[in-house]
């Protein structure tokens, strides 16, 4: 063997030899135990940068793990591809979104087969392919035939000068975030899915999911929102609209008599009636209109209402009356889109009262503090007895919300129910790049589903992105055909799919890929659910929550037998490092900054940079290392065993030069430590020890995804291998050695394998087996104390005798000083732990 490992050789030659072996392809048809290993897909962006590197590095070392250990792998890869990014490219750049996307797609690959990882390359897709998105397509068909698709008109973000619908991070302060436009809040007819259907399996089905993260299940419980409340009925002094009353739904019914206000939405029907008469409550409304549509948007927002002179009768008291608000901060979409506002237990509701001179009444004790008149500035939302609430004086929260619901219900103005925060999927976007939503409409016929055989329905490319909204609305062609069923001039759905569609099934496709249909039950089936996910946190809600909606949707049309896509889930923490800013505030990337001295400047120029917070690799701060260049230098290996060994996967890691210097050499030590192999004879009982340890540690370390702690483990071998005499336990640890190494530097390991002599390639290999025997320590530490405090510790044989273990206590130099000649009153030993003298 060379005395120097060269990564620059060594890769590509690799690579080559799996690539044309298809060593990591997977058979479906192995009698093997199957395990699917799947890394959150990325959007081809065009570079991939170290978070992706740590993310799929993550996933390949258990991929390669698995496939030792005796297991057919399927770890596939494929590209999130459609999307606004695209679009914007194709406005900014003016080149087709396919184009731009492709070339991406391109480079991407090429970067991540540098890396060596063990992906299954005959099975990569895109999802911006007719072959992916028309099958998209046929399940969005099935769904539509089974009622789980529905039409119905739904407010929006939209751009009145690029005339499209924005997401809501593309709204800033206000405006959209291209055109600078004051965005509008519309209603605009769009498709929806009836996730809530299941939201009752969705939530329940939480409490299985015990190999995902407890914050991630929480998060989406939060996000499921399942309250059990009161939706009851206020009778109002003057009808409107011919309604002399107005429902509304609360989750605290127990705080009724603490409340001072009543706020509707502003889309509301008693909003638009009082607007149809004041034209101040209309300026209102499109005031409130201007703002973003989500739940965050509103909450964030100062909290503003229109006082509309109506008064509603509190149920319990006819005389007394509560004014009825327009309000910003109440949803249309949640319980009755009307709420009862009390102060002082609700923060919202207490801003929104200081700021109009409202009541704000006590009526849940906090402690000792029972009096009516609230005059703190944060709500109490905490448990404790009513209080200044007549009946319920004295009950605690819970029972005080059944009595109201049992008053209420008997009384006949109001019922318990069950409401939901979860709300349907909206999936329709107004933009050319994504999977065309297969519906036609016909005047006569309405809308209908595309006969599968048309199927797939292909973008057009000659498109044009100069003038503002969806260009597929603008086509001359594309839109017009002529209804399946009454043979009528028609009309093409123009929408495109939400992106998160695509992914919400995309590995199904990864397990089977038919050209007939979107995939194969048995096959799917084979693979699913997914044995091990691995994403970011901030994918935790909506794709996930959706996966788990599309597959339970498979599952009720009979297309799947499969409820729970992802049986485990692990967040890894992201990749950091520091930013830099010219004065201008105009951001530089690493490469473009260096140090001089104690502060950091401009290559190209010289001038002051300004370093900034250490944060998540972006794009948009430029704070991005490019993997390539760090190859080129150090070679897949040292980046890979960086990514691993510098901090436990689920926190944060800073990249840093030092860190990747320190796993190039670690490389180095290894591949010399290969070399020395000197097959010597003899036996080396603690090292055979230690390297049973090791072999359990790793193994375990790697299935709990603890890469830095299997890293440690690998440092302390390499360490007593290189302190250890020659021996024939020396050269069986080194060749073991290389076989623990094999999954996080394979590389380095599979030209070791072949150097040492051994057959076939180690990525086949065979993983080590630890010999439980020599896992069982003989020597144990005992903690010596004097009157219950530690003085000293001893090692000593594993189940020493009692007379034993106390002369060796007892000969302690530090015990015998503390003694001072002094003899002991009692000593008492706990085998193989330890000695406490009483003295």
């Amino acid at each position: 063997m060379a005395s120097r490992f060269n990564p620059q050789a060594v890769d590509s030659h690799w690579q080559k030899a799996w690539k044309d072996s298809q060593t990591f392809a997977a058979d479906t048809s192995s009698a093997k135990p199957k395990s699917f290993v799947l890394e959150m897909f990325p959007y081809p962006s065009g570079r991939i940068h170290m978070g992706h590197v740590r993310n799929y590095t993550m996933g390949d070392v258990l991929a390669r793990y698995r496939r030792m250990t005796g297991h057919e792998v399927l770890h596939p890869m494929g590209w999130d591809a459609f999307g606004m990014p695209a679009e914007n490219a194709a406005m900014e750049k003016k080149v087709h979104p396919g184009e731009w996307t492709r070339a991406n797609i391109a480079a991407m690959r090429s970067q991540l087969k540098r890396l060596g990882f063990a992906l299954d390359w005959t099975r990569e897709l895109a999802t911006c392919e007719p072959d992916y998105y028309g099958q998209e397509q046929a399940l969005f068909l099935d769904l539509f035939a089974a009622g789980l698709v529905y039409r119905k008109e739904s407010a929006v973000n939209w751009d009145p000068v690029d005339m499209t619908v924005l997401a809501n991070e593309q709204v800033i302060d206000g405006k959209g975030w291209r055109s600078g436009a004051m965005v509008e809040r519309r209603k605009l007819s769009q498709w929806f899915l009836k996730i809530t259907d299941f939201a009752d399996d969705l939530l329940a089905g939480l409490d299985e999911l015990d190999q995902w993260p407890e914050k991630v299940r929480l998060m989406q419980e939060n996000w499921i929102g399942k309250s059990r409340g009161l939706r009851f009925r206020f009778t109002l002094n003057e009808p409107i609209t011919g309604q002399s009353q107005l429902q509304v739904f609360t989750t605290r019914p127990d705080t009724i008599f603490g409340a001072s206000f009543v706020a509707v939405a502003p889309d509301h029907p008693l909003a638009e009636a009082v607007a149809s008469k004041d034209s101040a409550a209309a300026d209102f409304i499109a005031q409130c209109q201007a703002g973003g549509t989500s739940a965050a948007d509103i909450e964030s927002a100062e909290k503003l209402g229109f006082d509309t002179g109506l008064k509603a009768a509190h149920p319990f008291q006819a005389e007394w009356e509560l004014p009825v608000y327009i309000a910003n901060f109440v949803l249309m979409d949640y319980g009755t889109g009307a709420v009862f506002g009390v102060p002082a237990h609700d923060q919202r509701d207490l801003d929104f009262a200081r700021k109009y001179g409202l009541p704000v009444r006590r009526v849940v004790a906090d402690g000792d503090e029972t009096d009516p008149d609230y005059a703190g500035d944060e709500a109490f939302s905490g448990d404790g007895p009513l209080v200044n609430s007549r009946f319920l004086d004295g009950m605690d929260v819970e029972s005080a919300k059944s009595a109201v619901i049992t008053r209420a219900e008997e009384e006949g103005w109001g019922e318990g129910t069950t409401e939901w925060r979860l709300r349907d999927w909206g999936v329709s976007r107004q933009r050319y790049w994504g999977t065309p939503i297969p519906i036609i409409h016909c005047e006569d016929c309405g809308p209908i589903g595309v006969p599968k055989d048309q199927l797939p329905i292909v973008l057009p490319d000659d498109i044009d992105f100069e003038t503002p909204g969806n260009p597929l609305d603008r086509h001359p062609t594309w839109s017009k055909i002529d209804c399946p069923e009454c043979g009528k001039a028609a009309r093409r759905e123009t929408d495109t799919l939400d992106t998160f569609v695509d992914s919400s099934w995309y590995f199904i496709r990864f397990a089977s890929q038919p050209d007939d249909q979107p995939f194969d039950k048995a096959e799917a089936e084979a693979w699913l659910p997914v044995g091990q996910y691995i994403g970011g946190v901030e994918h935790a809600i909506l794709h996930l929550l959706y996966a788990r909606f599309v597959t339970r949707a498979l599952n009720r049309i009979g297309r799947l037998d499969v409820k729970e896509p992802f049986a485990g889930l692990f967040t890894q923490g992201m990749v950091t490092h520091e930013t830099y800013q010219m004065a201008d505030g105009s951001w530089l990337s690493p490469d473009e900054v260096q140090r001089d001295g104690a502060d950091w400047v401009r290559i190209e120029g010289g001038e002051p940079v300004k370093t900034g917070r250490i944060e998540k690799m972006s794009k948009s701060k430029k704070n991005v290392v490019d993997p390539d260049p760090i190859v080129d230098q150090y070679g897949a290996d040292a980046v890979r065993w960086f990514m691993l060994s510098d901090s436990p996967p689920e926190r944060d890691l800073e990249w840093s030069e030092n860190g990747i210097e320190g796993a190039w050499r670690f490389m180095q030590r290894l591949w010399r430590l290969i070399d020395s192999d000197s097959e010597a004879s003899g036996e080396d009982a603690t090292l055979d020890r230690k390297l049973h340890q090791t072999i359990a540690g790793v193994s375990e370390d790697i299935e709990a995804l603890s890469f830095n702690k299997a890293v440690a483990k690998i440092y302390e071998l390499t360490n007593a291998i290189e302190k250890a005499d020659p021996s024939a336990s020396r050269d069986t640890a080194v060749h073991t050695l290389v076989r623990l190494v094999a999954p996080m530097a394979p590389h380095l390991a599979e030209q070791a394998w072949q150097d040492m002599g051994e057959s076939g390639m180690i990525a086949d290999a065979d993983w080590p087996d630890a010999d439980p025997a020599l896992l069982v320590e003989d020597e144990v530490t005992i903690a010596v104390q004097i009157n219950g405090k530690l003085r000293d510790t001893v090692s000593a044989a594993k189940g020493a005798p009692k007379a034993d273990l106390e002369a060796l206590a007892l000969g302690s130099d530090k015990v015998q000083r503390q003694l001072d000649g002094a003899t002991p009153k009692k000593i008492i030993v706990v085998p193989d732990r330890l000695v406490n003298i009483v003295a």
